[in-house]
C-alpha cells in the first residue's frame, strides 16, 4: 500500500487535491471525559472558579477545528463552512460527551477539523477543573461518521 503523504523519494509530502472536484463534505466526531462527582457536579452547577466550563469548550472545540491545520502538519488549510459542538451530560459516567461536525464544500475531508475539535474541547474541560480533579480520563476520540470525497460515507458501528 503506497502512503500518500509520502513521495517517489520516500520524503514527506502534502497531497495534492487540485484535480479533485468541490463535493459537500461532513464528518462528526466525538470522544468522552469521565471525572469525579465533585467535578461534574461543580460543571453542570456552574461553580467553578473559572467560568462556564461547557460553553467554554464548545468555543475552544470550534476553534481547535479551525486551528487543525496548524496542528497536524499535513492537513490542508480548509475553508470551513460550520462547525457545530454538542455536549451531553453523562451522569451515570460521570463526565460528558463532547461530539463535534465539521462542514465544507471542498477537495478535501474534514475529518481531522472535527478528531482536533472534539480533542481540544475535552481538554478545555479538563484544563477548567483540573483543580477539582487532576484523574479525570479523557477517552473514546473517534470517527463517527463522514459523508462526501472519493472514499465515500462513513458510519461507525459497534463492528468497526
Amino acid at each position: 500500500m503506497k502512503l500518500t503523504h509520502l513521495d517517489s523519494k520516500n520524503h514527506p509530502t502534502m497531497v495534492d487535491v487540485s484535480s479533485k472536484a468541490n463535493t459537500t463534505r461532513v464528518a462528526v466526531a466525538s470522544g468522552t471525559i469521565k471525572m469525579s462527582q465533585d467535578a461534574y457536579d461543580a460543571i453542570v452547577e456552574e461553580r467553578t472558579k473559572k467560568g462556564p466550563v461547557l460553553q467554554t469548550a464548545i468555543i475552544a472545540a470550534i476553534a481547535g477545528s479551525k486551528k487543525t491545520p496548524d496542528l497536524i502538519p499535513m492537513c490542508h488549510p480548509l475553508l470551513l463552512t460550520n462547525v457545530y459542538c454538542d455536549v451531553e451530560e453523562l451522569p451515570n459516567l460521570p463526565g460528558f460527551k463532547l461530539s463535534v461536525t465539521a462542514k465544507l464544500s471542498g477537495q478535501t475531508g474534514v475529518e481531522m477539523e472535527a478528531l482536533t475539535g472534539a480533542s481540544i474541547g475535552l481538554l478545555t474541560i479538563y484544563d477548567m477543573v483540573k483543580a477539582i480533579d487532576k484523574g479525570m480520563i479523557i477517552s473514546n476520540v473517534q470517527l463517527e461518521k463522514k459523508s462526501g470525497g472519493k472514499s465515500g460515507d462513513y458510519l461507525r458501528t459497534e463492528s468497526n
